[in-house]
């Protein structure tokens, strides 16, 4: 038997407005909100599918630095291009780490900063 990530917990100043905008990104849905502000999304069918949950907690600390870990996303009904264009309406914005320009992803940040990409369509 292994574990699966059931979970990933993302610390935010502003959790039901990084909640909105991966809802959009993902298609989930608000699944839980916590009394200490913290917002849980996930895939419509809830927790325990395939997919793992993410938790945006409130904190008032500074961030330090770049993240350890960011999300890649890859679109699954449209091309990388067209998917560029709806997370750039969505609120995200280029993000510069060091890229040549011959990557075949696209660096972005979401409404906080946080580092994301956006990957080719993978083909089974």
């Amino acid at each position: 038997m292994a574990c699966r990530i059931s979970e990933l917990v993302i610390e935010c100043r502003d959790p039901q407005r990084l909640a909105a905008f991966w809802c959009e990104v993902l298609d989930f849905v608000v699944l839980d909100t916590e009394d200490d502000g913290a917002v849980e999304i996930g895939p419509r069918e809830g927790f325990g599918g395939l997919q793992p949950t993410l938790i945006f907690s409130p904190t008032t600390e500074p961030r330090r630095g770049k993240l350890p870990l960011h999300i890649d996303v890859n679109a699954t009904d449209r091309d990388q291009d067209a998917e560029l264009e709806r997370l750039l309406r969505l609120g995200a914005r280029p993000a510069d780490v060091g890229q040549t320009g011959e990557e075949s992803w696209h660096c972005l940040a979401d409404p906080e900063g946080n580092e994301f990409c956006l990957l080719r369509a993978r083909l089974s």
